[in-house]
């Protein structure tokens, strides 16, 4: 089992900038790879970004490339979503998930590679 907890959500401008954290605890060193999911209102749930045990090998949604960065904090087994330069289109609830696959194409991220998934922080951006 793992279990994740997600924080750093919260409402802001276009254009302004959040970082998500996601803590994991539990069998986090069999499920090594992390994933940032969002899903907003109505909208199936769309894959954001992934990152390796390593943290040298990083995946981002076409949609997200160059605004946001994805990293972790090996010691503190935690997982951050920095974003720049946030867009209305960018409001939705962001989950944080683990487990072994890693795709080098954004386009193989369905959500049903993982197992284990946080509860979930909202982001908002107003225009």
């Amino acid at each position: 089992q793992v279990q994740l907890v997600e924080s750093g959500g919260g409402l802001v401008q276009a254009g302004d900038s959040l970082r998500l954290s996601c803590g994991a605890s539990g069998r986090t060193f069999s499920n090594p790879v992390r994933a940032w999911f969002r899903q907003a209102p109505g909208k199936e749930r769309e894959f954001v970004a992934a990152i390796t045990r390593s943290g040298t090998d990083t995946i981002y949604a076409d949609s997200v490339k160059g605004r946001f960065t994805i990293f972790r904090d090996g010691p503190k087994n935690t997982v951050y979503l920095q974003m720049n330069s946030l867009k209305p289109e960018d409001t939705a609830v962001y989950f944080c998930a683990a487990g072994r696959t890693y795709y080098s194409n954004s386009y193989y991220y369905t959500g049903r590679e993982y197992e284990y998934w946080g509860q979930g922080t909202q982001v908002t951006v107003s225009s």
